[in-house]
């Protein structure tokens, strides 16, 4: 008996054993799939890759936004918190993101339907809806006193009418200047200060126009729009203003020694909104910007003439 359950026992064990599933085995070449992968970081137009550098403020005046805008919409509850290659989200969610250059239409389809008239022989092309020009067809009509008679009235010649002395031509009126469409993301622009340009606007260089006046000048708002910033925090500008004016343009007054409002507040076109200083300058100056899109453009482009 004890022979016998000696026999058994090493049996049952080893039964056991092939029962059990093998144990899992990772493949170190790399084929394992992980368990879990970083979500892929949006990228494109309508996004912006943090540098270093970089504050929230620089990266909403580049892009032609309020800096709470974006961070609302990146869900940033402290606007010096950002990080170095941060996404940041910095157009509008569910906006269409902007494509250089591409404009899309709708592509002409014809009803393939032919239409003809109904003594138009089969074969002949279509007459078409003004667009070619086809000589009058020549009617027939039995031969009678009455049709003869009427064609030979038509034959007869006819008088000449008499000329008259041709009248002397007049000057040509010069044409008119053409009228600009007004837009929806026009601004009824004009200059935010009276004092003489020193430095105007260059594509290497200055970005804007440089005004010299004197401490506490007015600074004007150069159009309707909402204060998105009001600070010092854009190295550089030193007291500075932006205006919004609309999704298109927004608007910045750069070295003021006073600011006189708040951000989030609206202002209108010729409203006193700093007093001229030089803060992070070298001396009493405004310096203006108009942004498109949130790129420099230059503001005599867009100012009425002096």
């Amino acid at each position: 008996m004890i022979r016998l359950v000696a026999v058994l026992f090493p049996a049952a064990l080893l039964a056991g054993c092939l029962s059990q599933q093998p144990a899992p085995t990772v493949d170190r070449a790399g084929t394992a799939t992980p368990r879990s992968t970083a979500a892929a970081q949006p990228v494109g137009p309508g996004y912006y890759t943090v540098k270093r550098g970089d504050t929230l403020y620089r990266i909403a005046l580049d892009n032609g936004q309020d800096h709470r805008d974006i961070a609302a919409w990146n869900n940033i509850a402290n606007p010096s918190a950002i990080k170095e290659g941060q996404v940041l989200r910095v157009i509008p969610p569910g906006a269409a993101e902007p494509v250089d250059g591409a404009v899309s239409k709708p592509i002409a389809t014809g009803s393939g339907v032919e239409t003809r008239s109904l003594d138009q022989p089969a074969g002949m092309p279509p007459a078409s809806s003004g667009s070619v020009k086809r000589e009058p067809r020549v009617g027939k009509e039995p031969y009678s006193d009455e049709a003869y008679a009427r064609l030979n009235k038509q034959a007869e010649p006819v008088k000449p009418v008499e000329a008259k002395p041709e009248a002397k031509p007049e000057a040509p009126t010069p044409p008119a200047a053409p009228a600009v469409a007004a837009g929806p993301d026009d601004v009824a622009w004009m200059w935010p200060s009276t004092a003489k340009v020193t430095v105007p606007y260059s594509d290497s260089g200055n970005k804007g126009l440089d005004f010299a006046g004197k401490a506490g000048d007015p600074v004007l708002a150069a159009g309707d729009g909402k204060v998105v910033y009001a600070g010092s925090g854009l190295r550089g500008f030193g007291e500075l203003v932006i205006v919004k004016h609309n999704t298109t343009f927004l608007s910045a007054y750069a070295h003021n020694r006073k600011i006189l409002v708040k951000e989030g507040q609206q202002v209108s076109r010729g409203q006193k909104i700093a007093e001229m200083g030089n803060t992070d300058a070298e001396s009493v100056k405004l310096h203006f910007e108009i942004r498109r899109q949130g790129k420099p453009v230059d503001p005599s482009g867009y100012l009425p003439k002096r």
